[in-house]
């Protein structure tokens, strides 16, 4: 049984490296950092430069195969699962056991690691804390370098936060806080302040390298009762089995070079495009030793459908992206396969995200929110998921109660193979199934919360509040290539009967910007990156070739 060979060998344990003999070049490129010699140490740097010499040049490779892939998709307008795989879902295997912190996931909270957050998730009273270098992450230098202090000074017990107003914020005991999940980048994004050899590395490889180097040890001598006790990680924006086998070897590396026992790493890969939906027994057999679930997603799945099908025509064309819910036929489609999928072979399946925050001052809107978020919780629940997401601290409770009447004491719903329907791939592809309409109301709000969202990540914030819902990098991309695909196809908007051109998108950004204004005031209006942002958006939205990521072009910007 072996899947597709793709780039690379596969390491396991007694399969060398192949590390350079000669030590590479490491230069730190990024402004200065207080702490960072804390961090950047020449031993975790030296590292990291070996994790880049080791794997860039099949990272690589993967990023020159998700364009051949994509173009093949262009071509045949379908996705299929793959023939000369099928020996490994028919298999007889299980992933590895979960560890003790591991077991009852049934609450998970999600956020990046700036110092309140990192308080605040701990002692939340989720099961774990997504701690998230990705999505909800600037990747600023200062806030890649802080959010790794800030981990080692929780895991050492001496973190604290005030706010400006004086308020304090200290952790909990540790028995009572959340069990830490790393999130590092996705495969494709550079870190320029880290150079090997003249070369910028992956921000995957700093973000998981500093992260394992510095904590894993520490971790380990916590003992089997601390929630945190041991290295875990969440693994976005895979794309096939290949990229999950990359990732084995890069744990299996790490853990050969400090000494930590083979399988001691436990990864959740999050199921967040639509090719990786086609693989899923196949990306959990790759990181077999390593795999403790599966994560459905909503925004980036739904990006990931634009982007690969963008060209295939009107059955691909999604509707306003608030009406597109878990519920939608081919997404319940997705998460009746995941779920098969990760209780068959032994793996959490772990359901999507509530982003709802709630407001302090308007108890009507909470009342609705809430009740939405129940019914969320409950349809995941009831559908055999073993856990579920929450942005926000007083979202914990309403998302256990949900698990709770479903699972009881027990930490997980193993057992409950989830519905009996088939998951074909003509039921995945099946877009047009969704129902709903394609909005002015949808795109003046896709224009709303794609400039605001950009605009904050270009002052260095990742997870952003916007229209009382906690929004990432996800909710920016969706937006910007639904706007895409709704002008390069010509869409007419259901409830004015306006076509979608670049020129109804371009006024709708510049009566956003001038509302902006007349929000904020002139002053702090101008203190904003409000223009630099609406120029990204536009420039992206209307691009006559589809760009992959808005972070690429957008990091350019950072400071």
């Amino acid at each position: 049984m072996a899947a597709d060979q793709g780039p690379g060998p596969s390491l396991r344990p007694g399969v060398p490296t192949g590390a350079s003999p000669a030590a590479p070049a490491v230069t730190v490129a990024g402004p200065s950092v207080p702490r960072a010699a804390e961090v950047l140490t020449p031993e975790a740097l030296a590292f990291v430069a070996g994790l880049h010499c080791a794997f860039e040049g099949r990272r690589q490779e993967l990023l020159a195969r998700r364009k051949t892939r994509r173009a093949e998709i262009a071509r045949t307008g379908t996705l299929d699962f793959h023939p000369e795989t099928a020996a490994i879902r028919a298999g007889d295997w299980k992933v590895a056991e979960a560890p003790r912190a591991l077991r009852d996931r049934r609450v998970e909270i999600t956020g990046p690691t700036d110092r309140k957050m990192v308080i605040n998730a701990l002692n939340s009273g989720a099961r774990v804390w997504l701690a998230d270098f990705e999505d909800a992450t600037a990747p600023t230098w200062e806030n890649v370098v802080t959010g790794q202090l800030n981990l080692i000074d929780a895991f050492e017990g001496r973190i604290d936060f005030t706010s400006p107003q004086g308020k304090a914020y200290t952790l909990r005991p540790a028995a009572e806080l959340a069990t830490v999940v790393v999130r590092p980048r996705g495969w494709h994004l550079d870190e320029r302040h880290l150079l090997v050899d003249g070369a910028p590395v992956a921000g995957a490889l700093l973000d998981f390298g500093l992260y394992f180097f510095h904590n894993a040890e520490r971790l380990l001598a916590k003992g089997a009762d601390d929630p945190n006790s041991g290295p875990y990680f969440y693994l976005p924006k895979t794309e096939s089995h290949l990229e999950a086998r990359l990732w084995n070897d890069v744990f299996a590396h790490a853990q050969a070079e400090l000494g930590i026992p083979y399988g001691t790493i436990r990864a959740t890969v999050l199921i967040e495009t639509i090719t990786a939906a086609f693989e899923m027994e196949e990306i959990l057999y790759e990181l077999r030793d390593h795999a403790s679930g599966l994560n459905a997603g909503r925004w980036d799945y739904l990006f990931s459908i634009v982007k690969n099908f963008r060209d295939a025509g009107g059955h691909f064309i999604l509707p306003d992206r608030n009406s597109v819910t878990m519920a939608s036929p081919f997404m319940a489609a997705y998460t009746r396969l995941l779920v098969r999928t990760c209780h068959r072979r032994g793996a959490h399946a772990i359901g999507g995200m509530a982003a709802f925050i709630p407001s302090r001052k308007d108890p009507e809107v909470n009342a609705v929110a809430l009740a939405k978020v129940k019914d969320d919780k409950d349809r995941e629940a009831a559908g055999g998921f073993d856990g579920s997401w929450v942005a926000h601290p007083d979202l914990v409770p309403v998302a256990r109660a949900s698990f709770d009447a479903v699972l009881g004491e027990r930490p997980d719903q193993k057992d409950n193979p989830g519905p009996d329907e088939a998951v074909t791939a003509a039921r995945l592809l099946d877009i047009a199934g969704a129902g709903g309409s394609c909005t002015r109301a949808g795109l003046h709000n896709a224009v709303q919360v794609g400039i605001r969202y950009i605009e904050a990540w270009l002052r260095g914030l990742g997870a952003v509040g916007i229209f009382n819902m906690m929004e990432d990098a996800a909710t920016a991309e969706i937006s910007r290539s639904q706007i895409w695909q709704w002008v390069h196809n010509g869409v007419i908007l259901s409830d004015t009967g306006e076509k979608a051109t670049a020129e109804l998108v371009r006024r709708l950004v510049a009566e956003e910007l001038a509302a902006l204004r007349a929000e904020s005031g002139d002053a702090a209006y101008a203190r904003g990156r409000w223009s630099e942002a609406a120029e990204l958006f536009e420039q992206l939205s209307l691009a006559e070739e589809f760009v992959d990521f808005l972070t690429l072009p957008a990091y350019e910007l950072l400071d």
